[in-house]
């Protein structure tokens, strides 16, 4: 792989300046929920029709939302779902190009999966994109192009083989939304929490919630742990509490969690 390293500087550039971003690469942002702290999907924006596509991300982990319908247009459809894809069945058709890092619902980290429509290859013109990028040179060399993460695409395979086998997408989707209920019923009904996320837009893959009263931090902290639960801190940037429920937890691992919240109102409430 070549590359100019004089327009790589070019791009950090433009990546760390906002306004030169806009007029580097012609970002234009059509919705945003940033105005409370990302706690929301945003709803009934237009979208320009001179756009060359639009992209969007159908599961935010940090904040804990998640699209529940997909924006409608005619443009051409990019969506990063490395955080929810498999998790619940989609019509893929509705997609132009659809991506997804491997390392949260599909196998080990190391691989990327794309689904692109045979039109759009080649489409793409930017004089700063690598050869491993381009996704018409992927498919011409049947994504050989570069030696592959073997061990990530041989487990990858293998988590697809058990899905098919134990039901496919639509059982996932099910055991999820099941996941799902039994943390956020909890989160609504249990005195001593509270969910930031508008209900509606509620993520099934990482749920954040918070303590009312943080004075009780160090006592919570040590009944999860205690109870041999890890990774339940939110995001250095968000805070509080997130739970991430990707495909491969079970639901019995979720109704410890339950449980310690119930036993900590119990004695805290």
């Amino acid at each position: 792989m070549q590359l100019n390293m004089a327009a790589w500087s070019m791009i950090v550039t433009c990546l760390s300046q906002s306004k030169v971003l806009q007029s580097c690469v012609g970002i234009v942002t059509v919705a945003s929920s940033e105005d409370k702290n990302f706690s929301y999907i945003p709803k009934g924006y237009s979208i320009p029709s001179d756009l060359d596509y639009l992209h969007f991300t159908s599961n935010n982990t940090i904040f804990g939302t998640q699209f529940k319908e997909f924006p409608k247009t005619s443009l051409p459809l990019v969506c990063d779902m490395s955080s929810d894809i498999f998790s619940k069945e989609i019509n893929v058709a509705d997609f132009d190009l659809i991506y997804a890092g491997a390392q949260k619902n599909l196998g080990p980290a190391g691989a990327t999966l794309y689904i692109v429509k045979d039109e759009i290859l080649g489409k793409s013109t930017s004089p700063f994109m690598p050869t491993y990028l381009d996704l018409k040179q992927q498919v011409e060399k049947e994504s050989m192009l570069n030696t592959p993460p073997v061990f990530s695409v041989y487990v990858s395979m293998l988590n697809l083989r058990h899905t098919l086998a134990n039901g496919g997408v639509k059982a996932i989707e099910e055991r999820n939304n099941i996941k799902a209920n039994l943390l956020y019923n909890e989160i609504d009904s249990n005195p001593l929490f509270r969910g930031p996320v508008a209900v509606e837009d509620r993520s099934n893959m990482n749920a954040t919630f918070l303590l009312n009263d943080e004075s009780l931090t160090e006592t919570f902290d040590k009944m999860w742990k205690d109870a041999g639960i890890v990774g339940l801190p939110g995001h250095r940037s968000a805070g509080g509490y997130r739970a991430s429920m990707y495909n491969a937890l079970p639901v019995s691992s979720v109704e410890v969690l339950v449980e310690v919240m119930k036993e900590f109102a119990r004695k805290n409430g």
